[in-house]
């Protein structure tokens, strides 16, 4: 397991770090078989500190937790408690679907693109109906059962989640709808 644990203008000393590699290894080992890396960042906002962790593990899943309190010690276990219930609630529904996943989660390239929008008066014709492309660049597209992208685009705070359906050859979108309630697209 690699730990990359920093602090943003202030310094972590070496027993926060061993405190937080022994808690997060103990955390890890109750509910994720091969957790592959842990990014701990620690910051201060006006009079707390503020602890931000991403956790990735082998099956694609990333797990992210923000927690602040105005003990440094006391904003890492809040932040502790928050990935240990999304783990948590993770192995759950593993469990509940009956299927163990042997193999990490595929992934097939894609481009994302990020499209601008225009300032015009609402009577105005627009000189052409091609958006600009304000940025380009290369993403991953899981394969993953539906509820497994459910899952994945809960944790990752995500509005809506592209993925490749395990169950059949195509492409897939799960969304959260204005509802409350999740949305799947399957064409």
């Amino acid at each position: 397991m690699r730990y990359q644990i920093s602090g943003k203008q202030i310094d972590i000393g070496e027993a926060l770090q061993t405190h937080v590699r022994t808690e997060l290894d103990g955390v890890l080992s109750k509910y994720a078989g091969r957790p592959t890396d842990a990014n701990i960042i620690f910051s201060r906002s006006a009079h707390e500190y503020v602890c931000e962790a991403t956790v990735h593990l082998s099956t694609g899943l990333t797990a992210t937790a923000s927690a602040h309190a105005t003990e440094i010690y006391s904003s890492f276990e809040n932040c502790c408690e928050k990935l240990d219930k999304q783990l948590r609630r993770y192995k759950r529904r593993l469990k509940d679907h009956h299927r163990d996943r042997t193999e990490p989660v595929e992934l097939f390239g894609a481009a994302s693109y990020i499209l601008a929008s225009e300032e015009q008066d609402e009577d105005a014709e627009p000189e052409t109906l091609q958006p600009i492309i304000v940025a380009e660049m290369e993403t991953k597209i899981p394969s993953l059962s539906v509820g497994e992208a459910v899952m994945q685009m809960e944790l990752a705070g995500a509005p809506v989640l592209v993925f490749r359906n395990e169950g059949k050859a195509g492409l897939n979108v799960v969304y959260r709808r204005d509802d409350g309630n999740i949305g799947w697209i399957d064409p």
